[in-house]
C-alpha cells in the first residue's frame, strides 16, 4: 500500500456508520445469542509466542543484538492519549505504556506475571512481624537529568505518593509510617501493620521512582517534563496527537537500548490503526479489534500479539460519588444509588457470553470478578457468576418499585470499539426491563467525571495488577484513590484489610473469595468480561513484547537489519 492511511486522531465514525452498526448488534442480538455457552478461558504462554493463532498466547520475544540495527525511529499508534505523565498522579492504562520507556520501577513482571527487581537489586526484605520492609537499590544509576538515583531518591518519591494531593497511589501503599533511607543503597519501609500487596504495588506506578530534582522544581507540573529513570526520556508532547521519547545517554543499561526515538500517535479508531498497521505507516498498534484480528494474523508482514489480561472491563454505579474520588460517600437520590436491587437487577439483564460472541469473536472471556481464573488468589467463590435472568431482573425492579422500562445513562469512551459494546449492551439489557442511555465522551474528560462523581452508570475498565488487593480495594475500599462509585462497606474494608495484613495464600485466597461473594450483593461494580491484550507488530520491528499486566513494551525493542 503506497497511499498514506494516516488521519488526524478523534476522527469519529460517520453517524450513519453508527446507526448501521447498532442495527447489526441489536439483529444479532433477537437472533439467540443469549444461549450461547460460557467461554472458557484460553490456554498458553511464552512457548506459544509464535503461534500466530487467533486465541493463542503469544507474548513476543526479546530482540537479539545481531538481529537489529542501532538507530532509527519507532511511531506507535495508542488507542487513547494518556493522561498525566506523572506516576503519582495517573489514572490510565496508556500513560503506562509511555512509563514503561521511561519511568523504570523497583520491581517488574515478567512474561509469568512474577515480580522480579528492576531497581531493586533484590525482592525485599520483610522482618518485624512484616512491618518493616527493607529494599535493596541499584548504585551509580542517574536520572535523565543526570542528578542520582539513590535510596533518597526513593524515599522523596515515597513521601511524594502518600501526601500529593489526588495522588492515585496512597492507598496503594498502604499503612506506611515513615520511610527512611540509612544510606544510598537501602531503603527501609516502616508500616503500622503488616501489608502484604507492597510489592506488587511497587512493580507498577508505585515503584517508578522520580527525579527529586525535578519534583521539587516541577510540583504539581511534573507531567510537563517528567524525569525518572529509563532507557527513554520525555522530549515533547502535542496534546491530542502525540507522545515523543528520545533515546537517555544517561541510562544504566545503554547497550540494550537500539532506537533512538520512540513517538507514540494517538489513534483512536480501531480501523485507523489497523490501516496504519498495514501501511506501515506505525510499527507497533494497541488494542486491535477483535474484528480485526481473523485478518491481521494472515498478514505475512504482521504479527499479532495476545495475553490474556489480569484485569476486567465491567460498569460502575455511582453509589456515593458526589464531592469527588476519595471524599466521604454522600447520598444520591437515584434508585440506581439507593437500592441494590437495581443494581442486581441489571446484572442478571446481561448476557455476558452473548456480548462476548458478538462483539469479541470469542477473543475475551466472560468475567464476573475482578480476580482472573488464572491467579493464584481465584477460587469458586472468586469465580461465581450471576446467570442472564432478564425475568428475575424485571422481577427485582418490581421489588424495588420502579416502572419499567427503568431508563439509566451511562457514559463510555467515545471510541468506535467503546461505542460499539455501549451499543450492545444497551439491546442486551433491554429484555430485563432496562432502557440504557448512551452518553459518549472524550477518553480524557471521561476519566475527568468518573473523579468527580459526574456520571449516574460508567463503562470503563481495569488492566489489573499481579496481586489482587490493587484490582478491589482501591476501587470498593472506603476512601480508596480510585472509589470513583464512592462505595462503602465497613464489612467489606474489614475482609479487604484482613487480606492486606495477612502472609498465608490460602488466607488470603480465602478471604477474597468473600470479598467477591459481598461484592456481587451489592454490585457497586458489575464485572462483564476480561479483554485480551491484543497488540499488532510490524515484522520489520523486533523485540516487542505484552504480557499479561497489558502494557506493551517496545523500549528494548530495534528495526530488523
Amino acid at each position: 500500500m503506497t497511499k498514506r492511511a494516516f488521519r488526524p486522531t478523534g476522527v469519529a465514525l460517520s453517524r450513519s456508520g453508527m446507526i448501521i452498526g447498532a442495527v447489526v448488534l441489536i439483529a444479532a442480538f433477537a437472533t439467540g445469542c443469549s444461549a450461547v455457552k460460557p467461554v472458557a478461558a484460553v490456554a498458553g504462554g511464552a512457548d506459544a509466542a509464535s503461534s500466530g493463532s487467533a486465541g493463542a498466547d503469544s507474548f513476543g520475544v526479546p530482540a537479539v543484538a545481531g538481529e537489529v540495527k542501532d538507530g532509527g525511529k519507532l511511531i506507535m499508534a495508542l488507542s487513547a492519549e494518556p493522561d498525566r505523565l506523572d506516576p503519582t498522579l495517573s489514572r490510565s492504562l496508556y500513560s503506562r505504556y509511555v512509563f514503561n520507556a521511561m519511568c523504570e520501577k523497583l520491581y517488574d513482571v515478567d512474561a509469568q506475571a512474577r515480580i522480579v527487581p528492576q531497581l531493586a537489586t533484590a525482592l525485599p526484605k520483610v522482618s518485624d512481624g512484616g512491618k518493616t520492609v527493607t529494599i535493596p537499590v541499584r548504585e551509580g544509576v542517574k536520572f535523565a537529568d543526570g542528578t542520582a538515583f539513590n535510596a533518597a531518591a526513593v524515599k522523596s518519591t515515597f513521601e511524594r505518593n502518600l501526601t500529593l494531593k489526588g495522588s492515585g497511589r496512597k492507598s496503594e501503599l498502604g499503612p506506611i509510617t515513615a520511610v527512611d533511607a540509612p544510606d544510598a543503597r537501602t531503603v527501609v519501609v516502616h508500616l503500622k501493620e503488616p501489608f502484604a500487596p507492597l510489592t506488587a504495588a511497587l512493580a507498577d506506578r508505585a515503584g517508578m521512582i522520580m527525579s527529586p530534582k525535578a519534583t521539587k522544581a516541577l510540583g504539581m507540573n511534573f507531567s510537563s517534563a517528567p524525569v525518572c529513570v529509563g532507557p527513554f526520556k520525555f522530549t515533547k508532547r502535542v496534546p491530542q496527537n502525540s507522545i515523543e521519547l528520545s533515546r537517555d545517554p544517561n541510562y544504566y543499561d545503554a547497550a540494550k537500548v537500539h532506537l533512538d526515538t520512540i513517538t507514540y500517535q494517538i489513534m483512536t479508531d480501531s480501523n485507523i490503526r489497523a490501516a496504519n498497521l498495514r501501511s506501515g505507516d506505525v510499527k507497533v498498534a494497541d488494542s486491535l479489534s477483535a474484528q480485526d484480528v481473523p485478518s491481521l494474523i494472515k498478514e505475512t508482514s504482521l504479527s499479532v500479539l495476545q495475553s490474556q489480561s489480569l484485569g476486567y472491563q465491567g460498569v460502575s454505579f455511582n453509589v456515593g460519588n458526589v464531592d469527588g474520588v476519595g471524599t466521604p460517600a454522600k447520598n444520591i437520590d437515584r434508585p440506581t444509588a439507593q437500592d441494590p436491587r437495581v443494581r442486581q437487577a441489571f446484572e442478571y439483564a446481561i448476557d455476558r457470553a452473548a456480548l462476548v460472541k458478538v462483539i469479541f469473536n470469542n477473543l475475551n472471556t466472560v468475567a464476573c470478578s475482578p480476580i482472573s481464573p488464572k491467579s493464584e488468589f481465584t477460587s469458586p467463590a472468586a469465580q461465581s457468576c450471576t446467570p442472564h435472568d432478564p425475568a428475575k431482573a424485571k422481577q427485582l425492579l418490581a421489588e424495588a418499585g420502579v416502572k419499567t422500562p427503568f431508563p439509566i445513562t451511562m457514559i463510555t469512551s467515545n471510541n468506535p470499539d467503546s461505542l460499539r459494546f455501549a451499543q450492545a449492551l444497551q439491546s442486551n439489557v433491554k429484555d430485563g426491563g432496562f432502557d440504557l442511555k448512551i452518553k459518549p465522551v472524550e477518553y480524557a474528560s471521561l476519566l475527568d467525571q468518573q473523579d468527580r462523581g459526574d456520571f449516574e452508570l460508567l463503562q470503563l475498565g481495569w488492566s489489573g495488577r499481579v496481586d489482587p488487593d490493587a484490582n478491589i480495594t482501591n476501587f470498593v475500599g472506603t476512601g480508596g484513590s480510585q472509589n470513583v462509585a464512592g462505595y462503602n462497606d465497613p464489612s467489606l474494608d474489614a475482609i479487604l484489610n484482613q487480606a492486606r495484613q495477612s502472609q498465608d495464600l490460602a488466607q488470603r485466597r480465602d478471604l477474597y473469595g468473600q470479598a467477591v461473594t459481598k461484592i456481587q450483593a451489592a454490585d457497586p461494580i458489575i464485572y462483564i468480561y476480561r479483554q485480551r491484550n491484543l497488540t499488532g507488530v510490524s515484522n520489520t520491528l523486533k523485540g516487542v513484547q505484552v504480557f499479561p499486566d497489558g502494557v506493551v513494551r517496545v523500549a528494548f525493542s530495534g528495526l530488523a537489519k
